[in-house]
């Protein structure tokens, strides 16, 4: 018989799975980032600059206010633990994953990427083997380093042939980033910039590293339905309904309904359903917990909808929206920018979710002065929009 969960018992071991609820660390470092990375699996990059790059949040959201440099040095520093790749969208992921997705950019040299830039791979096979010749030779190297030559259409995709070989090359595992400067990669050969005991680790079957980044999708999500599973990573869908059949048969994922959900879920090894979650966080729009706005809705009740790509005047809560974690629900979102001149955290507009309680305005402020103070600001501001906007400026 499958077992029927509550939505609140679900909720709560997606969050206990995502790491909300416990209790923060008094000084949070680098193997608190070590923790929360392995703990998701993966972390995506965006490099919208508003309030702080993407990547940075998760962190903040979990630990609280840990110095940002601990992140960079997981990410970029000469002992690092984690590397850069195609995972959910472009990501951060734990140096031990590299091997798992190397199917992934086996068929990437196969042609399985954007359309353009599969294209590009198959009409400039030679310019991109020169441009990896080069980089054998010369060492690392950057996009401004290859910047000349023909592009393309006026837009974000207007790259240069030099910019088109170097993604081609990222995404078809030849190249990876050896560190940033700023938020520019610095590529090198993959065997390069890698740990040794990650270049030699034997390249899995591809079912079974398919398997294996299930087995890390269910473990970062707790309950969650086969699209949730499939999406965590991008598997292909075919795969993705092999592997997950393969897993309920060896007893490694256990198949629940959760009341209201219409399709069925599936519990990783571990899952558990603690007591009720306690915290206040607000989340990156591309955070694990939300990136997936069914799974959300599902989830807590509450539609998010990224809104940057949106025309400002089609837009209904911002440009930055990050939703506000109380407890165990999603009761506020807030438009933030940091106004890094003036040294202000503004934010732009404030709104309540059906969950509000009356202790949201106090809770948000307090999270929005240590946000600010993370993020080296001296003060919060909030602007009159939104129907919250009163009693949170009141709270500041």
């Amino acid at each position: 018989m499958t077992d029927t969960l509550s939505p609140r018992t679900a909720r709560r071991i997606a969050l206990a799975a995502q790491g909300f609820g416990r209790a923060q660390p008094a000084a949070p470092g680098r193997s608190h980032v070590r923790d929360v990375a392995r703990r998701l699996g993966v972390i995506q990059i965006d490099s919208v600059n508003v309030v702080t790059r993407t990547h940075y949040l998760p962190a903040f959201s979990r630990l609280g206010d840990y110095p940002r440099e601990a992140l960079e040095a997981e990410a970029w520093g000469a002992r690092r633990s984690l590397f850069e790749y195609w995972g959910h969208e472009a990501s951060l992921l734990p140096l031990e994953t590299q091997p798992l997705l190397r199917w992934r950019m086996e068929r990437a040299r196969g042609g399985a990427m954007w359309t353009g830039l599969s294209r590009f791979g198959r009409e400039k096979r030679y310019f991109i083997d020169g441009v990896l010749a080069e980089i054998e030779r010369r060492g690392p190297v950057t996009g401004a380093d290859f910047a000349e030559g023909p592009r393309g259409a006026p837009g974000w995709w207007s790259w240069s042939d030099g910019k088109r070989a170097l993604e081609w090359l990222f995404w078809a595992g030849r190249i990876t980033t050896k560190t940033r400067r700023g938020f520019e990669r610095v590529y090198d050969l993959t065997e390069r910039a890698l740990p040794r005991r990650i270049v030699e680790t034997p390249t899995p079957a591809e079912a079974d590293a398919q398997r294996e980044l299930v087995r890390i999708a269910a473990r970062a999500m707790g309950v969650a339905t086969a699209a949730d599973l499939r999406d965590y990573f991008r598997l292909p869908l075919a795969d993705a309904r092999d592997r997950i059949a393969e897993l309920v048969e060896a007893g490694e994922l256990t198949p629940v309904s959760v009341r209201g959900w219409r399709q069925p879920a599936f519990l990783g090894v571990g899952a558990r359903s603690p007591r009720k979650a306690a915290g206040a966080a607000p989340l990156s729009p591309f955070d694990n917990l939300i990136w997936a706005r069914d799974r959300t809705e599902r989830l807590f009740g509450v539609k998010v909808r990224l809104e940057i790509y949106t025309p400002a005047h089609r837009r209904t809560h911002g440009y930055y929206v990050l939703p506000f974690l109380e407890d165990e629900a999603i009761t506020a979102r807030v438009d933030l920018k940091a106004d890094r001149k003036a040294g202000r955290l503004l934010v732009q507009a404030a709104w309540r979710e059906p969950d509000a309680t009356a202790d949201t305005p106090e809770r948000l402020a307090a999270e929005l002065r240590r946000m600010a103070g993370w993020l080296g600001l001296d003060t919060v501001e909030a602007a009159g929009r939104g129907d919250l906007a009163e009693a949170l400026e009141g709270a500041l």
